[in-house]
């Protein structure tokens, strides 16, 4: 069966666009004086086609994945933290758990590959494809019908997900790594600037996380495609969330990046269809280094600089009211006319 991507659009609506700069131009406040919340609220807007946007049942996807290549070493953590992790997300005990309760955000955890057995429980949804991908520093972490079929579930979560607003999240012990590989290989950049600590080597530890990388892009070199790379280097979470950023783009969802990993899953899916970058609202710029590279590749201007290098959604979520704000300013604050207050001199 032949993967199917879902068709994506420009956002090209130069007349919504003035509209809304006008709309902005004239609340009650000096021209710009709000700052970037007024380029997110102008965003906001022309991805949900309105001048007065609102953001509906906003969903927390975190899909989680475990990947052979960190039986190598490549994470300060044993890959026995996956599915501890995504029980205590289960337990609502994990930052991102706290976070979306604070803030009203639908959290839905999505087993891609973990290399575990979960009971059914609400909140959760087995989508796996297999017990965590196969060691890339060997062969291609998934064969082209994993990759596929990844894709493919997460195209269909969105499908069935209420809202109009995705928020990415992700688990997966050794996924900076594949994140890193993607980078690397899609953009060109030297793999020593695109791997970090993750979560927290030690120099030595890095440096051998760096050297084996460049031996697993070596590996892999005729893995040029964006397919072909991400079935190379993985995981299955990372592929899942390719197909959701895919799909939530096709719908004219708002896309809220998180961190380094989900913002590697856009990569790829800009890769395949370019316009989905329209759609998307980067949250914020982790500590990880290839971070920064992949959202200038992106041109994408974080909107919080915290120094987090936690994953989860944890930064999306956080970021979350800043997209609730700039909505309400383009509905509910009032014009300079509707206040009967005076404007600027024009002198």
């Amino acid at each position: 069966m032949t993967l199917e991507l879902p068709t994506v659009d420009a956002l090209d609506n130069a007349a919504l666009a003035a509209r809304l700069q006008h709309v902005l131009d004239h609340k009650t406040k000096p021209l710009g004086a709000l700052g970037r919340l007024e380029a997110l609220a102008l965003r906001l807007g022309l991805i949900l086609g309105s001048e007065a946007p609102a953001l509906v049942a906003p969903q927390m996807l975190v899909c989680a994945g475990d990947h052979g290549l960190a039986a190598r070493g490549v994470s300060a953590y044993p890959s026995d933290v996956t599915w501890q992790m995504v029980e205590n997300f289960l337990a609502g005990g994990a930052a991102v758990s706290v976070l979306a309760r604070q803030h009203g955000l639908a959290l839905t955890v999505v087993d891609c590959g973990v290399r575990h057995h979960f009971a059914p429980r609400d909140g959760l949804l087995i989508r796996k494809i297999g017990p965590g991908t196969a060691d890339s520093s060997i062969g291609p972490a998934m064969s082209a019908a994993q990759c596929d079929e990844a894709i493919a579930n997460g195209i269909a979560l969105v499908r069935d997900l209420p809202g109009n607003a995705v928020l990415l999240g992700e688990m997966g012990i050794g996924n900076s790594s594949a994140a890193a590989l993607l980078l690397a290989r899609l953009t060109g950049q030297d793999i020593g600037a695109c791997a970090g600590s993750g979560t927290g080597l030690d120099a030595a530890g890095l440096a051998r996380k760096r050297k084996l990388l460049g031996e697993v892009l070596a590996l892999h070199a005729g893995a040029g495609t964006p397919l072909a790379a991400l079935a190379a280097f993985g995981g299955f979470e990372i592929a899942t969330l390719v197909g959701v950023v895919l799909q939530a783009a096709h719908e004219g969802r708002v896309i809220v990046v998180d961190g380094f990993i989900a913002s590697a899953a856009v990569l790829v899916a800009q890769a395949l269809r370019p316009q989905v970058v329209q759609r998307c609202v980067a949250a914020h710029e982790s500590a990880e280094p290839g971070h920064r590279l992949l959202l200038s590749w992106l041109r994408l201007e974080p909107l919080l600089r915290l120094d987090l290098r936690l994953g989860e959604g944890s930064g999306a979520a956080l970021a979350w009211p800043l997209l609730e704000s700039a909505c309400r300013i383009l509905r509910e604050m009032a014009s300079f006319e509707s206040a009967g207050v005076a404007q600027k001199d024009p002198r």
